[in-house]
């Protein structure tokens, strides 16, 4: 075997043209987001959106103004911190704002993202009620809460998403992420998904970063709502920030691994097939099947 330069290896690593894609040049000293630190403050949030359930289960109403508290004074203190450090990770060469205004920024995010957690826990508890009015199997609320993939995955969505539209996008991507690492589902953070949304299984789904989800959704797993190929500039790069991603309307059910491509709308009302694949629009109160779309009223019972 040939023996190996070392000195030689090192050269090839420290050269410009081997770690120009992958280097992180770190602005003002700044540390990247800590990955432990963002599991720790969703594991909180869930603590406030869940009383009961995470944490201290013997927490009580009489308790609850100090629970609430503490939990969102360390929320803040931790969030602030990590916003800033998303900031200063995507922060230009040419930005003009110094670390204590950057400080600044992300202490007053932080705390406009505290005032969007009612709003949060409104749609989660939507999303419970549909689990449990959706699934014959689940025997209470409180089992689809702690137990179902689906609220874990919905929990993280709508925080991340609060926080994406917030301008912290870096911090969004990474807390959605670490649910589908755990649950497979796979939602980016600005996908806009209304209440009462149910992901049965959940396992192999991927929402993507333009989709637009009326009331109601209930989808299987494997289902893919996404992108057909992308549009290219004149340099040949793909063109970001377009709609590209499917518009579902009100209580459309998806069955196990359909695949919705590109800016289609699903009409209200519609029933889609599993192994369905999909990249024309669909009129209301349509069932579609792998053979074709055939139209049918839903009414006093009928489809699937």
């Amino acid at each position: 075997m040939k023996e190996v330069n070392v000195e030689d290896v090192i050269d090839s690593l420290c050269s410009p043209e081997s770690y120009s894609t992958v280097f992180h040049d770190t602005k003002h000293e700044m540390p990247m987001p800590s990955i432990d630190v963002l599991v720790e403050i969703v594991e909180s949030l869930r603590k406030i959106l869940f009383p009961g359930y995470y944490a201290h289960s013997d927490v009580r109403p009489k308790h609850m103004r100090y629970y609430m508290g503490a939990n969102i004074d360390k929320i803040h203190r931790l969030l602030t911190e990590q916003i800033k450090r998303g900031f200063c990770f995507e922060c230009g060469e040419d930005e003009n704002i110094t670390i204590l205004q950057c400080n600044q920024k992300a202490k007053n995010l932080a705390a406009v993202f505290i005032s969007k957690l009612p709003h949060i826990r409104h749609m989660l508890s939507t999303d419970a009620r549909a689990a449990y009015n959706g699934d014959p199997a689940a025997k209470s609320l409180g089992e689809t809460i702690f137990c179902y993939p689906s609220i874990k995955a919905l929990t993280n969505y709508r925080i991340a998403h609060e926080l994406y539209n917030l301008g912290a996008a870096l911090i969004a991507r990474i807390i959605s992420e670490l649910a589908h690492s755990e649950t497979g589902i796979d939602i980016h953070p600005g996908a806009k998904i209304a209440e009462s949304c149910f992901l049965d299984h959940g396992t192999g789904v991927v929402i993507g970063e333009t989709c637009i989800i009326g009331k109601g959704l209930k989808l299987y797993q494997g289902v893919t709502l996404g992108a057909k190929s992308f549009s290219l500039d004149e340099s040949g790069n793909p063109i970001k920030g377009i709609p590209r991603h499917p518009i579902i309307e009100d209580n459309v059910t998806i069955y196990a691994g359909a695949t919705i491509l590109g800016r289609i709308t699903i009409g209200k009302n519609s029933v889609i097939g599993g192994n369905v694949w999909l990249t024309q629009d669909v009129p209301p109160h349509s069932l579609i099947l792998s053979s074709g779309i055939i139209k049918r009223s839903f009414e006093n019972g009928d489809g699937i």
